[in-house]
């Protein structure tokens, strides 16, 4: 069962679609300072985090690992503005790059996709090894929310020794369903923008690595066919259709067993918030709606409570509470 959080968005940015666009493909802000951590991976890639460290932060002082959406990387303004946030009060930042994203480009022979948990785990486990003491917050945004989920399922209980809590953002749960949305004519805009990305990364690594063979994808693909033709085959499973059902998290939550938050809009374009309605929620995985806010939009009045940059206070504020148990 879902629990109403009331949200009062900016005025003019009412439409899910400005909300969307303003907050996620606008950034003004500098990336605060950091440093580069590479986590090799067990199949031979490697993957990048950008770590911002407090001045005066110790290691049993807490860590908040960040995972972009799909086509992000540490550079995706959700990532930026929380680094920036979460340094003024003695909390690591740890901006996670999937496979071949920002920092991490040309160091990952495969590609990431919506079920490589276990690279976020691999990742946890090496700011583990490097600072026991610090509990870790996990927060994932749109696709990375969805990885985080399902890693969180995944471990359930095992988690406890890694992970204070998780905390998804706009999770596309339901991969089908969430494609599906995406291919409305309506979101166009988004779904040109992300196949767009997709392929030039496609073309980036067939021809860093030379003993990928040559490829060919059209320009106006959908996400689907893409997954279809490319992601499906070239990740082990059999189509698309058994790429999202192994790799959907909603069928993980169940099994989550650390503190959990979730957050949906009812008026996101490409995420339906009635994704988790029929899945059984255990007590400590809490499901959060607002009637407003688009995807991962959340731009509220400045003189609310939580200000202009709604989503990033109350993100502050659970990290709070997790880092309270």
């Amino acid at each position: 069962m879902s629990q109403e959080i009331p949200f009062d968005p900016f005025p003019f940015f009412e439409d899910p679609h400005r909300q969307t666009i303003i907050s996620s493909f606008f950034n003004f802000l500098f990336e605060p300072p950091s440093h580069r951590k590479l986590v090799p991976l067990p199949d031979g890639d490697k993957l990048s985090l950008e770590i911002t460290t407090p001045r005066k932060w110790k290691p049993t002082d807490p860590t908040v690992l960040l995972v972009h959406g799909l086509c992000g990387s540490h550079k995706s303004p959700n990532l930026v503005r929380m680094a920036k946030r979460l340094e003024p009060i003695g909390i690591r930042a740890a901006r996670f790059n999937m496979r071949n994203c920002g920092s991490g480009r040309g160091l990952a022979k495969q590609i990431y996709h919506s079920g490589r948990s276990e690279d976020v785990f691999e990742a946890i486990k090496a700011l583990k090894i490097e600072h026991p003491e610090s509990p870790i917050v996990l927060i994932g945004f749109s696709l990375g929310a969805s990885i985080v989920l399902k890693l969180a399922g995944e471990l359930s209980t095992l988690a406890h020794p890694f992970l204070v809590g998780v905390i998804a953002i706009s999770p596309p749960v339901d991969l089908y369903s969430s494609i599906r949305m995406l291919g409305d004519p309506q979101n166009a805009l988004y779904e040109s923008y992300f196949y767009r990305l997709l392929r030039k990364d496609v073309y980036y690594r067939h021809k860093k690595f030379k003993d990928l063979k040559p490829v060919y994808l059209p320009k106006d693909l959908k996400i689907y066919e893409f997954d279809q033709i490319y992601t499906a085959p070239h990740c082990g499973f059999k189509d698309a259709q058994d790429y999202y059902s192994k790799c959907s998290s909603a069928q993980y939550v169940p099994d989550i067993a650390i503190p959990c938050r979730i957050l949906l809009s009812e008026d996101d374009p490409i995420i339906s918030s009635a994704s988790l309605d029929d899945i059984p929620l255990p007590p400590n995985v809490n499901l959060f709606k607002t009637k407003k806010g688009g995807h991962m939009g959340y731009l509220g009045k400045p003189s609310g409570k939580n200000g202009f940059h709604w989503l990033d206070s109350l993100l502050v504020e659970w990290i709070k509470e997790f880092n309270k148990c």
